[in-house]
């Protein structure tokens, strides 16, 4: 038997004129560079949870069009697809079932949409899969592969049982840095976030051994790895944190991570994190005015009370020389046209060392798309192509799509130039001066 994992990766934006202005995903590292796309950990972590006397390979398509349909023989084909390429996914999904192989389709686009998912494939899993997939494996055995598969009630999947996932099948060589999970989950619940909390209630934590023997299988593979954590918001659990960097320091590794402002708060933490080998955090910061904050979190409002808090947060973890890539959303309910000003006014002001813009994306499963769809501020239900956090598929509240659109390249254009970078950068080094500390850039450079 062999099953073939393939995951739909490298999204960018549908729009060209977006995709000529540079705009790309993730755009972590630097929003001009096409970033090599990440493995996808999902799929690896199925094939590690396959029994041993099935045959497994992991392949990515990148760009359907240019690459052209898989021709690899497969007996099952699992597939794992953001909603901008689930097209593509149902394209390719398509061309195995048409051959004769049965086809499992999973991940957050398909737990959102299993119904129009199984137009195109044979089975879908709903929800975690790490529960199900032994099940499923052995049901196409036997013959009798179901057509929904999803945990019941006391399988919930805990990180503790989290196999190391499958980096050996892997060419390091095609990446900028490899995956390595230490939590599931978010305690904030934003409205448009379409993240694990779409697959799971719970927030949860990998054991700091399980992730350290996932960190140290990275680097039987690849020498000098950089990291990034595939969390939502790591250092929930601050005992966790402080546990994990201790771990972390004698292995000398460069990693990134997802965090919230709250961090800040503790200089402990960030002196761990930097001793660990940290070299920069992003942080949904959202909006820099209240009423871009305000409801995104329903009753909770957490990130519109830290508000006051978010210029002296970024100056805090950036003087520990720990960059801070300050993510905004523009066209959140409380955006007017002073927002595209007031993004760019704060990343100066606080001299961050990257900035990564995106629009609002009602993606499906969200509460975002359920009250934009109820609304009828849906541009065009069903564009999954057009969820890239780039482009704009739905009415802002307070100016015209037209003028979001506008306001996203416009205020790219003042981030991104090389007069802004140094400028911000240059702050960032100063920031660092004032603790008498060196940069962990020019130290490893």
């Amino acid at each position: 038997m062999r099953i073939g994992f393939i995951a739909m990766s490298g999204v960018r934006a549908w729009s060209d004129e977006l995709n000529r202005a540079g705009l790309t995903m993730p755009g972590v590292i630097e929003r001009s560079k096409v970033i090599a796309s990440m493995p996808t950990l999902s799929l690896l972590t199925l094939a590690a949870l396959t029994p041993e006397d099935v045959e497994v390979e992991y392949h990515e398509i990148r760009d359907l069009r240019r690459e052209g349909m898989p021709e690899r023989a497969f007996d099952l084909v699992a597939i794992a697809s953001q909603s901008a390429q689930i097209h593509d996914a149902y394209a390719v999904a398509d061309h195995y079932l048409a051959r004769g192989t049965l086809v499992v389709l999973g991940g957050l686009h398909v737990t959102s949409m299993p119904e129009e998912a199984l137009e195109h494939a044979s089975a879908v899993v709903i929800g975690e899969a790490e529960p199900v997939w032994g099940r499923l494996v052995e049901d196409y055995r036997n013959d009798s592969l179901a057509r929904r598969y999803r945990a019941g009630e006391g399988e919930e999947f805990s990180l503790s049982e989290a196999p190391l996932p499958r980096y050996d099948l892997l060419e390091p060589e095609k990446y900028n840095r490899l995956l390595v999970q230490t939590s599931r989950g978010c305690p904030h619940r934003c409205d448009f976030c379409a993240s694990s909390i779409l697959l799971t209630r719970k927030y949860k934590l990998k054991p700091v051994e399980r992730v350290m023997a996932e960190v140290r299988a990275i680097k039987e593979v690849w020498d000098h790895p950089f990291i990034e954590m595939a969390d939502d918001n790591s250092f929930i659990h601050r005992g966790h944190a402080r546990e994990l960097c201790r771990a972390m320091a004698p292995e000398r590794l460069k990693w990134f991570t997802e965090t919230d402002v709250s961090i800040a708060d503790d200089g402990e933490l960030l002196d761990l994190m930097r001793e660990a080998g940290c070299r920069e955090v992003l942080i949904g910061l959202e909006s820099p005015s209240r009423g871009g904050l305000d409801g995104i979190e329903g009753k909770r409002n957490w990130k519109l009370r830290q508000l006051t808090r978010y210029e002296q947060a970024v100056i805090e973890i950036q003087s520990r020389g720990i960059a801070v890539n300050g993510c905004f959303i523009l066209g959140l309910d409380g955006d007017t046209e002073e927002t595209f000003d007031a993004v760019v006014e704060f990343a100066e002001r606080t001299g961050l060392y990257d900035v990564q813009i995106t629009v609002l994306t009602p993606f499906p499963g969200t509460p975002l798309y359920e009250r934009l769809l109820e609304e009828g501020r849906i541009l065009e239900p069903g564009a999954w192509q057009k969820c890239t956090l780039f482009d704009v598929n739905f009415v802002p509240q307070n100016m015209t799509p037209e003028r979001l659109q506008r306001g996203l390249l416009e205020t790219a254009e003042r981030l991104y130039t090389d007069e802004a970078l140094k400028r911000r950068r240059d702050k960032f080094f100063s920031q660092l001066r004032s603790r008498g500390m060196r940069s962990p850039f020019e130290a490893t450079a």
